[in-house]
């Protein structure tokens, strides 16, 4: 009898050791396409904790100070969503190439996403190709 509890304790321990929340994001690139100067520059990452376990993003971090990421407040139940907010300052012409950095309890702790696009000068002859 005792042997069978020690059995029990030792698996349901077992089992607690092993609950893991895992992160899977709906895209892991956000594409802007042509855009106009001064365009609204917020995009959002939207994903699901397909663990067994609360997830807790920690800290969402982009590679320049013309991207402003927002965390998600307070943790995400198993299998509920979330998503990641992203603003772009639209005011830099030129292509986007940017990436977010996602730190988290998941299984995969460090979760690297990326921003593309372009944005393009107002009155633009190549935006004005790409409306017909």
């Amino acid at each position: 009898m005792k042997k069978l509890i020690v059995v029990a304790l030792i698996s349901l321990f077992g089992y607690g050791v092993n609950a893991q929340a895992k992160i899977s994001f709906k895209s892991e690139t956000v594409d802007y396409g042509k855009i106009v100067k001064g365009s609204d520059g917020t995009r959002v990452f939207e994903f699901t904790n397909i663990g067994d376990t609360a997830l807790i993003v920690t800290d969402v971090k982009s590679s320049c100070g013309c991207t402003v990421p927002k965390k998600p407040k307070g943790a995400i139940a198993p299998g509920d969503t979330g998503t990641i907010e992203v603003k772009y300052d639209t005011n830099r012409v030129g292509p986007i190439r940017k990436t977010v950095t996602v730190y988290s309890n998941a299984d995969e702790p460090i979760k690297a996403l990326k921003i593309k696009g372009e944005v393009l000068q107002s009155g633009s002859s190549i935006l004005e190709k790409t409306k017909k």
